[in-house]
């Protein structure tokens, strides 16, 4: 016999449709009838943990403002009467998950006026021990940045309280926190950016990464390029939009910051390129879906999927598709531009964001004017040569990559009767079949960490469905 749920944890029922949906009672009307909210899931499993954040979000509502409050119904309280509207969707969904599955259900009985500066730096400090949830075991801690931002939405929270009248401090205020480390970036060596380029135009995506690593442009931002975006005659492209996932549907947005509506000087040799690419391409969009339809920008999760494909063909270490935008920017910085020309051309906000992301190249800068510094001060004095803090003349500077012999990989066209494969992750590749028997198609897939191993598992595949289904 199934275990009865108690009052106020919800129903969760197998639907005729083979979903699961999970109800909860969110409140009662004028006449005392019930009102529920659902949600749904392809398993018990999943529909059970929608259930339980819809409890959570729904006890944090219908609350009384005053100090002796819950701080989980304050939370609730500040996010969607304060900040939501302030945050763009997919920034939403981030604040959302931080608060309603980190910070209530841990915290958030606390009343409001009894939360103390050693309330959240023990909450804290069991977040760095095991606050992962993508953890089965729960024994994984979270980044000390993840651990530092939801210390900002508590802190913001806290803020509004004290400026309110509801707590005479803010606790958040006094907090110790994790250091704030320089996030590590990932960027290709020149010689790899050579081979990157070359395998990209045997792939069709050399316009497409030629562009970004001339610009720094983020990936949603250079997806949504229109041919209106550019200027060939003042060889200038201007940045206004990007494509982006919300809640699995490709939208065109507003770019994530004011700074990133900017417009970026071209070289003259890349115009040239894009006008060549332009006559070949049949769209408004510089990169179109080249399966879709409909006119719409190419998906930038296949974008993605691509680059990690050619990287491998072009013997590249595995970076991710913002290293590109990483790569732009250190060697634009290598090579002389000053920081506050970069902060404006990637569309960075302030100088400092650009200091902090990029400070292993501007520490680069500071040693190499050191070593002029000396170089000036050793002639001025008339020391000798050998007395000198440097190794050599070029020492410091950037030198020019040697031009390595690259042969492209040039793929394998399928026969018709050998399936397909794509790549799924960097670690998962799907090979299907799909003939048709009496009529009607039917398909099959195989999965493999590998592209050889599903090459394999497809073979093997195919050979069982021909004897199975008697195809010749």
């Amino acid at each position: 016999m199934a275990e009865k749920r108690k009052s106020g944890e919800g129903t969760v029922r197998l639907r005729s449709d083979g979903r699961w949906e999970g109800r909860v009672v969110t409140h009662y009307d004028e006449k005392g009838l019930p009102k529920t909210k659902s949600v749904f899931g392809k398993t018990k499993r999943e529909c059970e943990q929608k259930l339980k954040e819809l409890k959570v979000e729904v006890s944090a509502t219908s609350i009384k403002i005053a100090p002796e409050m819950k701080f989980g119904a304050w939370m609730d309280y500040w996010f969607n009467t304060y900040s939501k509207s302030k945050l763009n969707e997919y920034t939403q969904q981030t604040y959302w998950y931080r608060i309603y599955m980190q910070i209530i259900p841990k915290i958030g009985e606390t009343p409001l006026n009894q939360v103390t500066t050693g309330t959240l730096e023990k909450f804290y400090s069991e977040l760095k021990k095991r606050g992962n949830l993508d953890d089965a075991d729960g024994e994984k801690g979270l980044a000390d940045s993840t651990v530092r931002s939801i210390h900002a939405h508590c802190l913001a929270a806290l803020e509004k309280a004290k400026n309110d009248g509801l707590i005479r401090q803010n606790p958040a205020d006094f907090c110790r926190l994790p250091p704030k480390k320089n996030p590590e970036v990932a960027v290709l060596t020149p010689a790899e950016m050579q081979r990157l380029l070359i395998q990209a135009q045997e792939d069709g995506f050399y316009e497409m990464f030629l562009l970004d690593i001339s610009t720094g442009l983020r990936r949603g931002e250079l997806l949504g390029l229109q041919w209106d975006d550019i200027d060939f005659k003042k060889c200038e492209l201007r940045v206004n939009k990007q494509v982006r996932y919300d809640k699995k549907v490709l939208k065109i947005t507003e770019p994530k910051t004011k700074a990133a509506n900017r417009t970026i000087v071209l070289p003259k040799e890349l115009i040239e390129v894009l006008k060549e690419y332009k006559q070949r391409v049949k769209s408004k969009w510089l990169f179109p879906s080249p399966v879709k339809s409909e006119d719409v920008p190419r998906d930038p999760t296949a974008c993605r999927k691509s680059l990690d494909k050619i990287l491998v063909r072009a013997g590249c270490k595995h970076v991710p598709f913002h290293a590109l935008r990483h790569t732009f920017a250190t060697q634009s910085l290598r090579y002389g531009m000053d920081i506050k020309t970069l902060a404006s051309v990637i569309g960075h906000e302030s100088v400092e964001t650009t200091l902090n992301v990029y400070s292993h190249v501007t520490d680069e800068g500071m040693r190499t004017a050191a070593k002029t510094i000396d170089r000036a001060l050793s002639s001025a004095v008339g020391a000798p040569e050998t007395a000198r803090s440097y190794d050599d003349e070029n020492d410091g500077k950037p030198e020019k990559p040697p031009i390595e012999i690259f042969e492209p990989y040039k793929g394998k066209k399928r026969k018709p009767g050998t399936g397909y494969i794509k790549q799924l992750s960097a670690k998962c590749w799907q090979g299907r079949y799909t003939p048709t028997v009496n009529g009607k198609r039917i398909s099959e897939n195989v999965y493999a960490p590998t592209e050889a191993e599903c090459e394999a598992k497809l073979a093997e595949l195919i050979t069982r469905m021909k004897a199975e289904y008697g195809i010749a």
